[in-house]
């Protein structure tokens, strides 16, 4: 690949956070028309006219070019059980999600999965992801490896899970820290990827075994932390009866030391306004999965709260529990499930924690979900419109929240055209355009 490389098209990203509800932001950068500046796989700048012979040039003109998507929270393992049917939750993941994940222990099936994974969320137009592998350390380290290969910005760890699941899926304390341990020496700031302390969930880790992943966050900052928190109202139930001595669900986390700046907590239906508060003090994001929480029936997240509150908001497709790695088709269910509320989410606040209000959460506003100069050129190209329906809405949009809201909702993977990591191109349409 040439070292500059200039991309043609519709350039949309964030310069800042927009408001709730606002369809007109300041926040929103629209630059129709325009090059995309690419140089040793960083932005290098924007500009209306055409760059000299000097840059390798890929003309998208009248396409959509946004930063690469930022999927918040996914279970690597689960596309193998993806669209299973007729459970709730807690059931879910015995009857489904537990029989898919106890296979990773085999280092070819992680190596392949691992693969398989990151080539679909890159078909999908995800670059970056916090993402949950399985209990198995060779699951942690294939991804790793893989996502590695691909230059992808990824954030993951070995699976925490000491009780309350079968015996394929259990570790323990002392084995567990020393497998973290390793994966963290090994994996931890080594190019684009960093380590997650990452606990199933309160049930399936003893208090011993949250004690341990606490003290492996306060002993390195630069950790990050994944779980799920008060995702499904038996689950909470459950929480209540193992922790009595917590205030709330969040609270069992943030007694063992794992509520910090770093820690993404996946759903977060039912959280009271104590819980937003702790959220917002301690600068942890929540990891909204709305095509999960609706598939599994788990409740409608109150957004509007979390943003009153000053909490972090960030996209996720969950996957498993999901209905497809496509963000475009994740932030059309967020809109339906804050409809359902008695709320409109604009596409404005739903793209942004897609791109770079998933990156500001995750401190890595510098690096990903946007146009920024010197940010990673992660991006991808989409066509505005594909098919009979979706065309003739898009030439009769007004305004360019109607045409994104329209893409938004209308739009799924096979609008992507091409998905670019570091300048580099990982995934191409058949009919998508070469370089000039």
């Amino acid at each position: 690949m040439n070292a500059r490389l200039a991309l043609r098209g519709d350039l949309l990203d964030f310069a800042a956070a927009p408001a709730w509800g606002d369809t007109e932001s300041a926040a929103v950068r629209y630059r129709p028309d325009h090059w995309l500046l690419v140089e040793g796989g960083r932005i290098a700048g924007v500009q209306r006219e055409a760059p000299d012979a000097s840059w390798q040039r890929v003309d998208h003109r009248g396409r959509l070019v946004l930063p690469g998507f930022v999927d918040a929270h996914v279970h690597a393992p689960q596309i193998d059980m993806i669209a299973s049917y007729g459970a709730q939750l807690l059931d879910w993941l015995e009857r489904y999600t537990f029989p898919a994940e106890a296979r990773f222990a085999d280092r070819a099936w992680a190596a392949a999965g691992a693969a398989r994974f990151l080539d679909a969320l890159l078909a999908h137009g995800t670059t970056a992801a916090v993402v949950f592998p399985t209990v198995h350390k060779v699951s942690a380290e294939t991804l790793f490896a893989a996502a590695e290969a691909r230059g992808m910005r990824v954030i993951c760890g070995k699976v925490l899970m000491d009780r309350h699941a079968p015996e394929a899926l259990r570790d323990d304390v002392a084995g567990a820290e020393r497998d973290c341990l390793d994966l963290i020496a090994r994996w931890h700031g080594r190019g684009r990827l960093a380590y997650a302390v990452t606990v199933r969930f309160a049930p399936t880790s003893s208090p011993a075994q949250l004690a341990m992943a606490g003290a492996l966050c306060a002993a390195d900052p630069t950790l990050y932390m994944q779980t799920h928190v008060a995702e499904n109202r038996d689950e909470v139930r459950w929480v209540r009866e193992l922790y009595p001595e917590a205030r709330s669900y969040l609270d069992v986390y943030a007694r063992a030391g794992l509520l910090h700046r770093r820690s993404v907590l996946a759903h977060g239906i039912w959280l009271d306004a104590d819980d937003h508060a702790a959220l917002a003090a301690s600068g942890a994001v929540i990891a909204h999965s709305p095509s999960s929480n609706l598939f599994l029936g788990s409740g409608l997240f109150d957004w509007r709260a979390l943003d009153a509150a000053g909490a972090a908001v960030a996209m996720a497709s969950d996957v498993g529990g999901g209905t497809s790695l496509a963000m475009p088709r994740t932030l059309a269910d967020a809109y339906k499930m804050q409809a359902l509320r008695g709320e409109r989410l604009s596409a404005w606040v739903a793209l942004h924690a897609a791109t770079r209000g998933a990156a500001h959460a995750l401190g890595l506003a510098g690096e990903i979900g946007s146009f920024d100069t010197g940010c990673c050129a992660d991006l991808c190209v989409w066509d505005w419109a594909r098919g009979a329906v979706a065309e003739r809405r898009h030439e009769l949009a007004v305004g360019l929240h109607e045409r994104v809201f329209a893409w938004l909702t209308l739009a799924d993977e096979r609008n992507l055209v091409s998905a670019r990591v570091a300048g580099i191109e990982r995934w191409r349409r058949a009919d998508g355009p070469a370089a000039a």
